[in-house]
């Protein structure tokens, strides 16, 4: 059995009479033969409207990838930090002192040795957030850091280099040991 054209089937299902059939096919005809002869193109609104649904789409699709691909940066980011962090952390003493600093306005303690104090007072040791717990690491693990994050570095002291020690005039004068907190 052939397969009928729609033509066909409406004209055998008596929807569409011989007539209407011709005047359809002759309209047809004579539009391509004007869009040959002027060379005026018609224009084909279903063509048009799926074109644009393409580009909407494919625009849709570009956001979406760099989207992702912000987040994608982001977790390396967070990765980076981390594996810095986990590499260069050095050991707390519990039984040492304990050094006070805020985070988020909110007073934290972590007790570090007598000489690790020093050096986070004087910027070569820094103090890191990851994830809830906090931890020293030295000056140039923290400025890699402050590079990708500077939100996870919580206390850097950077080193003052403009105050030369033969002009400060308190010099002289050591802090005494109940100044500090």
């Amino acid at each position: 059995m052939a397969k009928l054209s729609l033509q066909e089937q409406l004209l055998k299902s008596g929807l569409v009479s011989n007539a209407q059939a011709k005047s359809v096919k002759s309209d047809k005809r004579k539009q391509a033969q004007q869009q040959r002869k002027n060379g005026v193109e018609i224009v084909d609104e279903a063509k048009e409207l799926a074109q644009k649904a393409q580009a909407e789409k494919i625009e849709r699709d570009r956001e979406l990838n760099q989207l992702r691909q912000q987040q994608e940066e982001q977790k390396q980011l967070v990765a980076q930090i981390k594996q810095i962090i986990e590499l260069n952390r050095l050991p707390r003493d519990a039984e040492g002192l304990a050094y006070n600093f805020t985070d988020d306005n909110k007073v934290k303690r972590l007790y570090v040795s007598e000489a690790m104090r020093d050096q986070i007072a004087e910027g070569r040791l820094a103090i890191v957030k990851l994830g809830a717990n906090y931890e020293v690491v030295p000056a140039e693990a923290a400025r890699k850091i402050q590079q990708r994050d500077a939100a996870r570095v919580i206390v850097f002291n950077q080193q003052n280099t403009a105050v030369d020690p033969v002009d400060d005039a308190y010099a002289a004068y050591q802090v005494p040991d109940d100044l500090i907190w």
